[in-house]
């Protein structure tokens, strides 16, 4: 909905209520932090997407008047009203707890200057600002600790509220739906014939929960909707920010960029074009062991692909952040925002994900792999390339991968071996198989001769309780088998 048509929808309602208020001027800066918590956990109990604090409307009559104030310019002031340098934008994000993603926009209505708050509906937790959380009562702020029915109806809401069947754009027409979304794409993925009329397409997309229809005609395109299938992921204002961006660097470090794309199509749209280009930046390799020995990128594709959509699978959308690929000229590292829901070591046999609807289309649409598989078909590459095993490293609020350039076994650290082994156990149990002396010398392209070195490296992975003897009675170390700690 452009911002001229929801102020006239806005100012058209009854009355202020719990997720909307108006007011001519700027007051305080305190005062804008606390409308804001409030009125996002006021949007989240009566289930709205968004709450709208509005400057410029008088808060009776709803007579636009206009404002002065404009905040997107506007720097934070002293309790003796002297200006600081700090933007005000800024200092009610730091001081906001989750800092939701609240959207700004000034604008002319009929000649009156209007600047408008677009405040999401929490979904964790309640908002907090400055260590308080509020609430609206009809059209009046207060704090939320004195109504606890309303703080439980919000943790209630946040266990329930699923990030694909929230609102990315509300009150869209029928032509925006088929301008908006790559509905093309969607019926190619899926092998299926394109219908013949719009209705068609409007069906199959309400049936995939893509996008709901509304009573007056008119439709809501769903998280599931845009994140997938946008043309351009800019035309939803709180998904702009979930574009993938790929970043190659000159040498080691983040000193140098070489070059930087964000690819700003939905996910399925776009995924095919994405990986392209992020081949097209790798490095070449002459030898890679004896598995491959022609010229080739130094990491195989079908891995990198496995990753990729796995970051963008698995990402908190609820976090700040954006799915990143960053190539160095010794590894990829590829980050996506949020903790993953179970332990790093058991990727490879164990699977979950906080987005199944998302993940559930993209399966379908064959871009990754069945539930579970991906990091295990990503790790075999990665061991038939004989590059050193991948790293999956927790973060404070990200979670990232490091695939590392092919290196040689004696340039390995204790770590890398030990990581390495670890992995190849987990992946030769889930093919039912155990990992024995023989197959870790292939792995590691090590000649039979040299088998001792392998024996001095299972060794090790034991004494780290990474992995166990299959059969602890077994004496003979050259007949051994291996299996992961927590088989």
């Amino acid at each position: 909905m452009e911002n001229e048509q929801l102020l006239t929808y806005l100012i058209q309602q009854p009355k202020e209520c719990e997720w909307l208020e108006f007011k001519l001027n700027y007051h305080s800066d305190q005062e804008i932090g606390e409308r804001i918590s409030a009125l996002s956990n006021a949007a989240c109990i009566c289930e709205q997407p968004f709450a709208y604090l509005v400057f410029g409307v008088e808060d009776i009559t709803h007579e636009v008047m206009g404002t002065t104030f404009k905040p997107k310019l506007a720097k934070t002031k002293s309790e003796k009203g002297k200006e600081s340098k700090e933007e005000l934008e800024h200092w009610l994000i730091q001081r906001l707890n989750p800092k939701i993603d609240f959207i700004i926009e000034e604008f002319d209505y009929k000649g009156k200057h209007i600047a408008l708050f677009k405040i999401p509906a929490t979904y964790n937790q309640p908002v907090e600002f400055q260590h308080n959380a509020y609430i609206r009562i009809g059209s009046i702020t207060r704090k939320l600790n004195d109504f606890p029915e309303k703080a439980r109806k919000i943790w209630k809401n946040s266990q329930q509220n699923i990030f694909e069947e929230r609102v990315a754009l509300a009150n869209v027409e029928a032509d925006k739906i088929i301008s908006l979304l790559n509905t093309q794409r969607y019926f190619e993925l899926m092998e299926l014939p394109y219908p013949t009329d719009r209705n068609g397409v409007l069906a199959k997309f309400l049936s995939e929960k893509f996008i709901i229809a509304n009573n007056d005609n008119t439709y809501d395109i769903l998280n599931l909707g845009a994140l997938l299938f946008a043309k351009d992921l800019n035309e939803f204002e709180q998904l702009k920010r979930k574009a993938i961006r790929v970043i190659v660097y000159d040498g080691k470090n983040k000193l140098h960029t070489i070059r930087e794309e964000l690819f700003n199509m939905g996910y399925a749209v776009g995924f095919e074009h994405l990986i392209h280009w992020i081949n097209g930046q790798l490095p070449a390799n002459e030898i890679i062991g004896t598995a491959l020995r022609q010229n080739t990128r130094m990491y195989p594709e079908i891995a990198i692909r496995e990753l990729v959509a796995n970051a963008l699978i698995h990402q908190d959308f609820d976090e700040k952040g954006f799915p990143i690929i960053e190539i160095f000229s010794d590894r990829v590292e590829i980050s996506n925002s949020g903790l993953p829901l179970i332990t790093p070591e058991r990727f490879i046999d164990e699977y979950q994900s906080r987005n199944e609807k998302l993940a559930d289309v993209l399966r379908r649409a064959r871009i990754c792999e069945e539930k579970g598989s991906g990091i295990d078909k990503a790790i075999y590459w990665i061991e038939l390339f004989q590059l050193p095993a991948p790293n999956f490293i927790i973060q404070e609020k990200h979670t990232k991968i490091i695939l590392y350039a092919h290196q040689e076994l004696n340039r390995m650290d204790k770590k890398d071996k030990l990581r390495a082994t670890y992995q190849h156990c987990c992946l030769c149990y889930v093919s039912n198989e155990k990992m024995t002396n023989q197959s870790l010398r292939k792995r590691f392209n090590i000649d039979d001769h040299n088998a001792a070195i392998v024996s001095r490296i299972i060794s090790d992975t034991l004494s780290e309780n990474l992995i166990k003897n299959d059969d602890p009675e077994t004496k003979s170390k050259k007949f051994a088998k291996y299996v992961p700690y927590w088989a």
